[in-house]
């Protein structure tokens, strides 16, 4: 079953009226063999039924989250008024209060514990300059009585054979043919957000104070302190079953009714991917072909020129990079969300060194020849480059710092003006996109022929074999917005940039054979691990991403094949298949990133790679 998102609709009592609806979308439920999909759709309904009935019935046991803060911020209260303003709009909707009123801690019942909180609330509303740690501390301490666990999918049963050619072939075509019509009807691909209120099993007490600490915007720190507030309370009630229930796989399904469409170039980047691998399967039609075409180059225009950026790097220097969200009305918010964004302390995006990377990659691999391609970032990534000892500080924000952050890349750039709304943090999975992007323009930027850029491309690939030697790439808790299994299949694809260099240029870049090393690590995590146990439709594509480009025998396929042909049609009326978790953020509290639309697209790349491999070009 699919987890329920949060994000406060217009009309938020409706979240009860509809829960038949709810389980009406709710394909991530598989029928058993045999079973009728209104007998799934039943028991989609009875589960939530019941666990609402639960909810609402469940014995209180201690003040309740609004007992808490209703005192504090419910009223006119002075000070920062965001932090009311959030609760008001976020926590304090109808819907929620009602799910949430017979949820009580009871350790709050010592009026002593009770008083702290509610003084932390005040002194964050009230303060000028707050201590956020001292604030946080109380919201920590609770926040460290809860346990949440990363998906533990059960084993699969092994299917060795394969579908047919023809199966495969037609799935493409639907993925294609779902992107393109998406496109005409939209007037771009359009993704989705939605918060999950139950949060990220990496992020506890401790984490929480990282960032109350290392992010800049006070907004964000508002909602962070208030959604980790409410996570205790959702986690340690009957209300858990209802935000949080479980699903099949490990990229968590997103519930449909109430997400936030929107457009970033990071997107569009991974649009254009998959539309160039449709065109080079050789099954496009014609007019499918011409449709794709002008779509790439409507989304390459939307990359270079309309989400473009100047940015000051380390030494002064001026470069073009690509800002995470372009100005309205580009990212196509609707008026509500527009809205909402705001009061929830969204207002400021700054720009990002993997939405660079990412459009800069697309772009090159479209044939684009705006002058913004020929810039050697790898210049301006070295001022973002962590080195021990001279710059670590420059993580802000390190949500995973049991892992070795020197010579990885650090993920927001400020702006001309100098924001930097949410600190800084370092993810592995956008190190690889540094190095994808590097192998594409290798000659273009002199990277051979430039010591300190190739020294920046060495260090960036040390980080990496320091991660598949410890394991760490496979655990969670390593990746900031991403999940091991999509790492997997980033280092496939940079592996194969790395691969269609010249021989003399990889042994220049990689003279120790580190990208074998960190293959074989790869491999057996997605073998071992992903593959050995039940998937869900977009782990089987990021499977087959993985393992296609990373030379693995064909007859490996046939699982992640199987589990995509068997879905086909599980996305309704919405797409071939359901939306599920492409990328996240932990802060301020869980936020997913996907859709139905980057479903199709990872498939169709997935299953690309693969056929071109199982016809023997990998």
């Amino acid at each position: 079953m699919t987890p329920i998102t949060f994000v406060f609709p217009a009309n938020p009592g409706s979240f009860f009226n509809d829960l038949q609806g709810v389980a009406r979308g709710l394909g991530a439920c598989r029928p058993a063999p045999g079973q009728c999909p209104a007998t799934r759709y039943f028991m989609s309904f009875q589960y939530f039924a019941g666990a609402a009935c639960r909810a609402l019935t469940a014995r209180k046991d201690g003040p309740s989250l609004y007992e808490v803060c209703d005192p504090v911020l419910a009223g006119q209260a002075g000070g920062d008024p965001h932090l009311a303003k959030f609760y008001k709009t976020a926590l304090g909707n109808p819907a929620l209060r009602v799910l949430l009123r017979r949820a009580g801690l009871p350790e709050l019942r010592d009026e002593a514990r009770l008083a702290a909180l509610r003084q932390a609330l005040a002194r964050a509303r009230d303060e000028a300059e707050p201590d956020w740690a001292a604030i946080g501390q109380p919201v920590a301490d609770l926040l460290n009585s809860i346990a949440l666990d990363h998906p533990r999918p059960p084993p699969a049963v092994f299917v060795g054979k394969a579908p047919q050619q023809s199966q495969i072939d037609g799935v493409i075509r639907d993925c294609a043919q779902h992107l393109l019509g998406s496109y005409r009807r939209n007037g771009f691909l359009p993704t989705y957000a939605a918060f999950n209120l139950i949060g990220d099993p990496d992020c506890r007490g401790r984490e929480l104070i990282m960032a109350l600490t290392g992010l800049n915007a006070r907004g964000y720190k508002n909602s962070s302190l208030l959604f980790n507030l409410a996570r205790v309370f959702i986690a340690r009630s009957p209300a858990r079953a209802v935000v949080h229930p479980p699903w099949r796989g490990v990229a968590e399904p997103m519930w449909e009714p109430v997400q936030i469409r929107h457009r970033s170039a990071y997107y569009d980047a991974f649009f254009i991917e998959a539309l160039l691998s449709y065109i080079e399967t050789g099954l496009a039609l014609p007019a499918d072909k011409i449709a794709a075409e002008r779509a790439i180059a409507d989304m390459v225009d939307f990359c270079v020129n309309i989400s473009r950026e100047e940015v000051e790097g380390i030494d002064g220097a001026r470069f073009n990079v690509i800002t995470a969200l372009a100005p309205a009305p580009h990212p196509r918010f609707s008026r509500f969300f527009a809205q909402i964004k705001q009061d929830l302390g969204f207002g400021i995006y700054v720009p990002d060194c993997d939405t660079t990377a990412c459009s800069i990659s697309a772009a090159t691999q479209a044939g684009c020849t705006d002058e913004i391609i020929n810039q050697p970032l790898l210049d301006f990534y070295a001022g973002y480059q962590v080195r021990a000892g001279v710059n670590a500080p420059r993580v802000t924000v390190p949500l995973n710092d049991h892992i070795d952050y020197e010579g990885g890349v650090a993920t927001w750039i400020d702006n001309l003006a100098g924001e930097r709304p949410y600190g800084n943090d370092l993810d592995p999975t956008l190190n690889l996109d540094i190095l994808e992007v590097s192998f594409r323009n290798l000659a273009r930027w002199k990277i051979l022929e430039t010591p300190s850029r190739l020294a920046t491309v060495h260090r960036i690939i040390g980080f990496q074999k320091r991660l598949a030697a410890s394991g760490a790439f496979a655990n969670p808790r390593s990746h900031i917005y991403y999940l091991p299994e999509l790492y997997s299949a980033y280092f496939g694809r940079c592996y194969a940039a790395f691969l269609a260099l010249p021989l003399a240029a990889q042994a220049a870049i990689d003279p120790d054979g580190d990208f074998d090393f960190i293959r074989h690590r790869v491999l057996s995590y997605v073998k071992g691990e992903l593959m050995a146990a039940e998937m869900n439709v977009f782990d089987a594509a990021l499977a087959l991403i993985a393992l296609g480009h990373l030379g693995a025998d064909p007859r490996a396929f046939a699982p992640a094949l199987n589990v995509i042909v068997d879905a086909i049609g599980e996305g309704g009326r919405r797409g071939p298949f359901r939306a599920y978790e492409w990328n996240k953020m932990k802060t301020p509290t869980r936020i997913l990133v996907g859709g139905p639309e980057v479903t199709s697209a990872f498939v169709l790349m997935g299953l690309a790679v693969a056929r071109r491999a199982m016809a023997g070009r990998g």
